[in-house]
């Protein structure tokens, strides 16, 4: 292990694991920070290391494979669902949450094999398609097991989730469990920031790894990469089932913090801010995906609180919806930003060799 470490820092440098020194000591005293003006920015910070969890996975996908997923906020649904029927009086089960975010993972990465096993062959538009189509069925599937049996309590979403409890555990009244409960935004973010310091260093290990390598081959030219050697179609297929199991984490907490699911939050424009924060931060780039998360999430949050108060200082009353304006100016920056940086704000070393070509990005 210690050899296999220390190779790691020949290869890399101390930079990327200084950065994430860097970046934990920073966000350990952000929520006193933020708690100043509420514990609204605390939950808004939440979310944003959640999509940040979402992103990463994506980018083992998007970034280092290659394949267009379109689809990708199912597994997140089939987390969150997971540990919301398991810990939850729908079914009167209150597993610990360390029994049931091992068993999500593990189910969302069995849906990503599921989806890649007859996608292997695809690239593109036909693949993007499948997996829009796969992220649908997943939600409708989750609209509708209400009837003859009821799995999911259909639109209504399942309710009265219990959170994250650490301590001694009982079947019978799980609500006598002693120990520490994570009853507030402030004990879930530290939480998260834990899982996602692990996200970051495990994504950087990969990306120095011979699978990620094997990875980034196929993305730059898979009949290369099967012509030196490369099992391409298990590689793929790997590559589906690692951020598939991101995704189902990130959804057990998501169930956990918000205490209700319903198909509604695993819709297709959750998907396509997922893919935004991957495409945005620099698609292979661990950091830039975590900055695009970042960006992506709390950019609209600091819009929707600066339009009205704007609105009604200059005119005395709400003109035009706040979230039709936040909208505009969202996409009008995206669009911006994709014709002054369209490799994102940190392209990954290959991008920028191909902008430095005059290539540009190329299609997944």
């Amino acid at each position: 292990m210690a050899d296999a470490l220390s190779a790691l820092f020949r290869r890399r440098g101390t930079k990327p694991w200084v950065g994430l020194a860097l970046l934990a000591g920073v966000l350990l005293i952000l929520p006193f920070m933020l708690a100043q003006a509420g514990t609204t920015w605390v939950r808004v910070t939440n979310l944003t290391i959640l999509f940040a969890l979402l992103a990463l996975g994506l980018n083992i996908v998007v970034g280092f494979a290659g394949l267009l997923d379109l689809g990708y906020i199912a597994f997140y649904a089939v987390g969150a669902y997971a540990y919301a029927l398991l810990a939850s009086p729908h079914f009167g089960l209150h597993l610990p949450f360390w029994v049931i975010l091992p068993m999500g993972a593990l189910l969302a990465c069995a849906a990503g094999v599921l989806l890649g096993a007859p996608t292997l062959k695809l690239r593109g538009d036909y693949l993007a398609i499948v997996t829009l189509g796969f992220g649908e069925i997943v939600r409708i599937f989750m609209n509708n097991l209400s009837q003859p049996f009821n799995v999911t309590n259909g639109p209504q979403g399942v309710t009265l989730i219990d959170p994250f409890r650490i301590g001694t555990f009982s079947f019978a009244k799980p609500e006598t469990l002693l120990g520490l409960s994570f009853s507030g935004p402030i004990k879930y973010y530290y939480l998260l920031l834990v899982v996602m310091v692990v996200v970051i260093a495990v994504n950087l290990r990969l990306e120095d790894s011979r699978i990620g390598r094997a990875w980034m081959a196929i993305r730059e030219d898979e009949l290369a990469a099967k012509a030196v050697g490369i099992d391409t179609r298990n590689v793929k297929l790997l590559a589906f089932a690692m951020g598939a199991s991101f995704g189902g984490i990130a959804g057990g907490m998501f169930a956990a913090m918000q205490g209700f699911v319903s198909p509604e939050s695993f819709g297709l424009v959750e998907s396509i801010m997922v893919l935004a924060m991957v495409v945005l931060g620099g698609m292979g780039n661990v950091w830039g995906v975590v900055l695009g998360a970042a960006l992506l999430t709390f950019v609209p949050e600091l819009l929707r609180h600066t339009v009205e108060p704007l609105q009604k200082g200059v005119l005395g009353r709400v003109v035009i919806e706040p979230e039709v304006i936040r909208m505009l100016l969202f996409g009008a920056a995206l669009v911006l930003m994709m014709r002054f940086r369209p490799a994102g704000l940190f392209p990954s070393r290959a991008r920028k060799r191909e902008f430095a070509a005059g290539r540009g990005p190329e299609v997944p």
